[in-house]
């Protein structure tokens, strides 16, 4: 795993495609152009939102998709797929279409991240890489973005790698973090190979390697005088550890006039220990000591340690990140909308389920989202048919698809598609743009949803509508799937 562009994961695949692929070759299938659209249903921790991530993995992936003859021999020797077929994929490479919205949109459940148009075989054989991609770096992005939030402008750092599942879920995991908000990361891989700041000072370890917790600060000090972060909790964070460091940062910063300098806690109380530390460092007169704390925290836990007052300039947060261990699951799903005939005609296709929501909305789609012109925040989606246009100069009534009674009428917006062009006929047409870039785009697009659509507990339902023609086409499927 690298990002240079010359990892090939096109095995990573579940049989099925490849046996779909077979088939779809068979019998006669396999240029038929597919559209497939990737969505998700449930915002995971029951928020009001969910942050788009993964796209530069994709793109990589797509770029690289080719069968060497290792594989060739492994799938023949499974006995399932013809010589024909086999020889087919010898050549293989996408050559289709691909629209997404950009890393760090806000997305909502049902609206396509991503849209495929491709050739049969190739559009079903991505399938489990998309999703893979797509779910765990939107899955991790999105609890950043939370415990960013939660944290109030206090730097959080990604604390996570040595609990993550696996070596991608740690680095791919700092990514996406980081595009969710998070300052920097303490996987040093992640940092080198896509730049996400790595940092750290010590672990309990290292003042336990020195005859004393002083002479550990003192040494730190010495060595890393312009970063002297000490960890003050490994025997008694008030009685000696705070107090320790205080000496040391008087004994070796201050004939120096360094002043900046920082502690850290990783277990007990936080709430009342950074108070009882900061009161301690100002009485000291390190007033630009910063506090950093880690210790299993998340969103919830950081609100409630604010809320009780506690003294924390910055986050280190682990587990509960890296592995979104309260929704570690992001249900996105990849799902046929259409098919294309000879003569360019599109049909829709739509999967029909006793559970409502797994009622898929046919066709090939278009997403806009309506921002108002006056206070530049986001309304409503509408999801609509590819070649509708939205003209955003007059008035139009949107309804909530799960409510239809509930409507509002839309003035004085702006429409944006929020999808944008990634491939065309198998070219890369989009300017990947730098994680700094995509990080500010995801704060300056979750800052335009309301407060109301942030909030932790019940947030606002978001709209999400269909235009009436689409909506039109779906009820007129259900209608005729009931009575046929």
């Amino acid at each position: 795993m690298d990002n240079t562009s010359t990892s090939n994961y096109t095995m990573l695949c579940d049989f099925y495609e490849l046996t779909m692929g077979n088939g779809y070759f068979e019998s006669g299938l396999k240029d038929r152009i597919t559209y497939f659209d990737l969505f998700y249903r449930n915002v995971p921790d029951n928020g009001g939102f969910a942050v788009a991530a993964g796209l530069e993995q994709v793109v990589e992936y797509i770029e690289n998709l080719h069968f060497g003859e290792e594989d060739i021999a492994y799938l023949r020797s499974r006995g399932q797929f013809t010589e024909a077929f086999l020889d087919y994929l010898r050549g293989f490479k996408f050559t289709g279409d691909i629209w997404a919205v950009p890393e760090g949109t806000p997305v909502f459940p049902r609206e396509p991240i991503l849209t495929v148009r491709a050739p049969a075989i190739e559009a079903q054989l991505i399938e489990t890489y998309l999703l893979l991609q797509i779910n765990h770096q939107s899955l991790i992005a999105t609890k950043a973005n939370r415990i960013v939030r939660a944290a109030e402008g206090r730097v959080v750092l990604e604390f996570g790698s040595r609990r993550a599942q696996g070596a991608d879920g740690a680095v791919l995991g700092a990514r996406a973090a980081y595009i969710g908000g998070c300052a920097g990361t303490a996987c040093v891989l992640a940092d080198q190979l896509y730049g996400v700041t790595a940092a750290g000072t010590m672990a309990h370890s290292w003042v336990q390697m020195f005859p004393s917790q002083l002479d550990a600060f003192r040494a730190y000090c010495r060595l890393y005088p312009d970063n002297a972060t000490l960890l003050v909790d490994t025997y008694d964070t008030l009685r000696s550890g705070v107090p320790d460091a205080i000496k040391a940062f008087n004994e070796v910063l201050k004939p120096m006039g360094i002043t900046k300098c920082g502690i850290r806690l990783d277990s007990g109380d936080l709430a009342y220990l950074t108070r009882q530390a900061r009161k301690m460092l100002d009485e000291a007169g390190w007033t630009e000591c910063k506090i950093t704390c880690s210790n299993s925290l998340d969103e919830r836990l950081i609100s409630e340690l604010l809320r009780q007052g506690a003294c924390i300039d910055s986050f280190g947060v682990g587990e509960r990140l890296i592995t979104s261990r309260s929704a570690p699951v992001f249900d996105g799903v990849y799902k046929l909308a259409a098919v294309e005939e000879e003569d360019g005609t599109i049909v829709p296709k739509i999967k029909i389920s006793e559970n409502v929501g797994k009622i898929t909305n046919p066709h090939f789609k278009k997403v806009y989202r309506f921002y108002g012109r006056d206070s530049g925040m986001a309304e409503a989606d509408y999801i609509t048919v590819h070649d509708e246009v939205v003209d955003d100069t007059q008035d139009l009534v949107i309804r909530d698809p799960d409510a239809t009674w509930k409507q509002k009428t839309m003035t004085n917006f702006r429409a944006r598609e929020l999808q944008v062009p990634i491939f065309k006929n198998g070219e890369l047409v989009y300017d990947l743009p730098s994680l700094p870039e995509i990080q500010a785009y995801c704060k300056s697009e979750v800052a335009t949803l309301w407060p109301e659509v942030r909030r932790f507990d019940y947030p606002h339902n978001y709209y999400v509508d269909l235009s009436d023609r689409l909506l039109g086409i779906k009820t007129e499927m259900l209608g005729a799937a009931h009575n046929g």
